[in-house]
């Protein structure tokens, strides 16, 4: 896997929209300016808006080969350094026809999303990009006030990489913002720490996953990684905003045994749920799924910050994390970017 170089200040970065066309909208200009605002006055980057990203929502839908024409033309500009989805949404799959898996590979540099955006991810993957499962720009950096944590966090990631990069885990959770300025937040107490629901010891594995809506829209696809791929990796899985039902976890689980991944996972990491919503639930299925298929030695920790949890950590798809079950502890073993 290519590892990306790591950011540093004065570096451009662009914005993509790879999902729905959300900030293009009137009723995002407020958020697309505070998130320029951010990113130039905390980390001193210089964001540049790809030609199709703010066209809005219907001619966005309407073009997925516009929006996949930003992400390539982004990969091929030598001064861009990064590249960040703007939002998430439902249909990035359909950016795959227009995808030049050649330009990603010969022009490496960080890539960062979540959600709708695990497409993209393992299109990396597919590619051989080390890529990043954080922030979206016009979620997360789209209020006021952008919490130290995660500020530290992109910064201890992507600018001032080292090893044994320790994740800890966060005492609170910040609940998501009910206006569409996203300004206005509720915190909560988050006491449980990182839960082990079952397995024991140290182990570790290179990462890959994302959001578990999109495993059903790339599963069976060229960016769908065969079985074998799967070979000492930790699956790291998370749910969406739309809080999707047992079942559909269940039956998501049952498909990752039926295809032999379960069997060669050395570890998962379950995201917190959005608002907590099926917290118990999920461990329990997930747990019951990989009893069925005979690993119940399985290390699974569940409480993890990353994805729609408001204070998270990025994840390095396609690098190495620790996972110590006795301490409750995850590392970063090697440095999240290239010096």
């Amino acid at each position: 896997m290519i590892k990306p170089k790591h950011l540093k200040k004065g570096d451009k970065v662009a914005l993509v929209s790879l999902s729905s066309g959300g900030m293009g909208e009137e009723k995002s200009k407020k958020r697309l300016e505070t998130t320029l605002e951010n990113l130039k006055k905390i980390f001193a980057l210089e964001p540049i808006t790809m030609p199709n990203a703010l066209t809005g929502k219907k001619k966005l839908y309407e073009h997925p080969e516009l929006r996949a024409k930003d992400l390539m033309d982004a990969f091929k500009d030598e001064s861009i350094k990064a590249i960040i989805s703007f939002t998430g949404g439902d249909d990035t799959i359909r950016l795959l026809p227009y995808i030049d898996f050649d330009i990603i590979k010969n022009n490496p540099k960080i890539f960062i999303g979540f959600s709708d955006t695990t497409a993209n991810h393992f299109m990396m993957y597919k590619a051989g990009l080390i890529s990043y499962y954080g922030p979206a720009a016009g979620v997360e950096f789209s209020k006021k006030t952008v919490f130290q944590e995660n500020i530290d966090t992109v910064v201890n990631t992507l600018f001032k990489p080292k090893s044994d990069l320790e994740l800890p885990s966060y005492n609170y959770v910040v609940n998501d913002p009910q206006d569409e300025a996203f300004e206005h937040f509720e915190t909560s107490a988050n006491d449980k720490g990182y839960e082990i629901i079952q397995g024991g010891g140290i182990v570790e594995g290179r990462l890959l996953g994302g959001c578990i809506e999109l495993f059903q829209m790339t599963n069976g696809t060229s960016i769908w990684p065969e079985p074998e791929e799967w070979e000492n990796k930790v699956l790291f899985v998370e749910t969406s905003e739309d809080k999707p039902n047992i079942e559909y976890v269940k039956y998501t689980f049952y498909n990752l045994g039926a295809q032999g991944i379960l069997d060669n996972l050395n570890g998962i990491l379950i995201g917190r749920p959005k608002d907590g919503v099926y917290y118990d639930e999920y461990n329990q299925v997930i747990k019951e799924v990989t009893r069925l298929f005979g690993r119940e030695d399985l290390p699974i920790v569940s409480n993890c910050h990353f994805g729609h949890a408001w204070l998270w950590h990025i994840l390095p798809i396609g690098e190495t994390i620790r996972i110590d079950c006795e301490n409750k502890k995850l590392t970063l073993v090697e440095e999240p970017t290239e010096k």
